[in-house]
């Protein structure tokens, strides 16, 4: 017996010393020897585990384990490591489970906290994993991956100041951690400081040359700025170095209009047929597809491959965009029949001047914001800050209450967010555009709180609005993935807005897409007269700054003088639509 238990200690050694030196074979084969003399030998059970998941086999890894386990329940590394094995076989109730018996045997366990917070927010359930880093970097004050997810968690809830800390603080511990520059290139980019965010993107590439991630955000960036020769080279990259993403294909497919050959066709095609196609592709090969029907004028057909392709974005987000469709047709209306502010007499409020652009999305709102800001005025560009939205909800978490507090601070904190933007200047009158098309719900609200405001109703033909919400993938709105909610939000915005239009007559002004780019000059003179701005020929020739940028799909119109659409080019689509002709009185 003690001879078995001296060669079972010897072997173990040797075993340990193959896998040091990555023998992994070799160290295979001592803990099977092993296991033969004593079938419950712990540590040669766990050692066999740790080759399994080395090897990927996470089947065997969890039934290793679960012996090593029935042997040492209370093993912390095993709990651990079994939650490991569950995460990667996507067994996530397990795998909290182990993780919490983890945390239950070593309270101040770090990596099963961790991999608590990897778990609830790939549930897409935000609460619970930002708390789960947070108490990992409480124990661990220098874990670099818990700063670097929880920056992620606070960018999705465009806590952009916030999420810029953390994602500087990953780069302080970790400086060679690539997508913590990847990721702060995006919190510049999202606040409008391109210069520094291609700068971070350039450092990804730096410290990992295969990032495709950096060369695609890269490409955007660029595509923003204008700088389309930039952008197609940085989308190319990408492509060369992910060959099978239609993700890449479909962005250069806006920037180059003769990339859609057949050649390429037959790749998409050849990707999407794949059962084994991942849903993204799948999406992004049907949006390409889509486009080249278009191209060649077969509308039947461009509008199935529009349906998948929404179809199966929708399912790529499914979690959170559920809860996104959920909140804009039941709890958006709540708040904005619930929230309110309270007056206190002493207010400087009407010498701020913003002018908020609302609307749907594709209605022209991109051109009248950039007509507004090149007058003589030069007023600040806002574009779609989604500050209002933001400030209501957080404000209402903070408070527990729909009653937001007094006029007065409540101005002072948005405008605070609004001036961190560059937006509220005194050398500009304190005047600038705020181009949220969703501040619509808003109206009451905003007019409480400024009540010099202007509000802009962009409107356009709305067959056309929803078949270009349709053709473009407008990426962070659940409900423009789905043509019954499509439709859902369009008979909201009419509600909404024939109400207020009733009410606040004299502080909106409608702009009619169609009617604007036959008389662009009469016009944007009576929309500047409106603003309380003085017209000038630059405020039509905004397309000639070199300033402009563009995060929208009108991109490319936005650097052209205005022109007049066809109003037969969107007829074709009308027939697909005809279903909704009774539902809605205003299409």
């Amino acid at each position: 017996m003690n001879k078995n238990i001296q060669t079972i200690k010897q072997n173990f050694v040797q075993a340990i010393a193959e896998y040091k030196k990555k023998n992994f074979e070799s160290a295979r084969v001592i803990c099977e020897k092993i296991l033969n003399i004593d079938s419950n030998h712990f540590d040669s059970i766990f050692l066999l585990s740790n080759l399994a998941a080395m090897g990927g086999d996470f089947k065997k890894t969890k039934k290793l384990l679960i012996r090593a386990i029935a042997l040492q329940p209370n093993n912390v590394s095993a709990q651990n490591n079994l939650g490991n094995t569950y995460k990667e076989l996507n067994d996530f109730k397990n795998a909290i489970k182990c993780y919490e018996q983890t945390i239950k045997i070593k309270h101040n366990h770090p990596n099963a906290h961790f991999n608590l917070g990897i778990i609830y927010y790939k549930l897409n359930q935000l609460k619970e994993a930002k708390n789960y880093f947070e108490q990992t970097i409480k124990i661990q004050p220098n874990y670099a991956l818990a700063y670097f997810n929880l920056g992620n968690i606070l960018t999705e809830h465009k806590d952009y100041k916030t999420a810029k800390k953390l994602f500087q603080k990953v780069i302080d511990l970790s400086p060679d951690y690539a997508s913590a520059h990847n990721n702060l290139g995006l919190i510049f980019r999202i606040s409008g400081e391109y210069e520094k965010a291609i700068s971070c993107y350039k450092k990804t590439i730096e410290l990992q040359s295969n990032h495709t991630g950096a060369f695609n955000n890269l490409g955007m960036a660029y595509k923003e700025l204008g700088d389309f020769k930039n952008a197609i080279n940085s989308h190319e990259m990408a492509i060369k170095l992910e060959p099978e993403n239609l993700y890449h294909y479909f962005y250069l497919s806006e920037l180059k209009k003769d990339f859609l050959d057949n050649k390429l066709i037959d790749k998409v095609k050849n990707i999407t047929n794949n059962n084994k196609s991942s849903k993204i592709n799948l999406a992004f090969g049907n949006f390409l597809l889509a486009r080249y029907e278009n191209k060649i004028k077969n509308y039947d057909k461009e509008f199935s491959y529009l349906l998948k392709a929404h179809s199966n974005y929708f399912d790529t987000k499914k979690r959170k965009f559920d809860l996104g469709v959920k909140y804009v047709f039941n709890e958006l209306i709540e708040i904005k029949d619930s929230i309110s502010v309270k007056k206190t007499g002493k207010s400087d409020g009407e010498k701020i001047r913003p002018i908020f652009i609302v609307g749907v999305p594709r209605c022209g709102s991109t051109l009248v914001e950039k007509i507004i800001a090149s007058g003589q005025s030069s007023i600040p560009i806002g574009e779609e800050t989604a500050i209002i939205e933001n400030y209501i909800n957080s404000r209402i978490l903070k408070l527990k209450s729909v009653d937001l507090g007094e006029t007065e601070e409540v101005r002072n904190e948005i405008l605070e967010i609004y001036s961190e933007k560059g937006l509220v200047k005194k050398e500009k009158n304190f005047m600038f555009t705020d181009k949220s098309l969703n501040n619509f719900f808003y109206i009451p609200f905003l007019l409480e709180v400024f009540p010099s405001a202007k509000i802009i109703n962009c409107k356009r033909n709305t067959l056309a609005s929803i078949m270009s919400i349709l053709q473009n993938n407008l990426t962070e709105l659940a409900w423009a993935h789905d043509l019954k909610n499509i439709f859902r939000y369009f008979d909201l915005y009419f509600n909404v807005m024939n109400k207020f239009l009733k009410k606040y007559e004299n502080f909106i002004y409608e702009v009619n897409f169609e009617k604007f780019t036959q008389n662009p000059e009469q016009e944007s003179k009576k929309l500047m007269k409106f603003c309380g701005l003085k017209w000038d020929k630059k405020c039509l020739e905004f397309y000639k700054r070199k300033d402009i940028v563009s995060k929208t799909t009108s991109f490319q119109q936005i650097r052209k003088a205005v022109y007049k659409h066809p109003e037969e080019r969107y007829l074709p689509y009308k027939k697909f639509l005809s279903n909704y002709e009774g539902k809605y009185p205003w299409f």
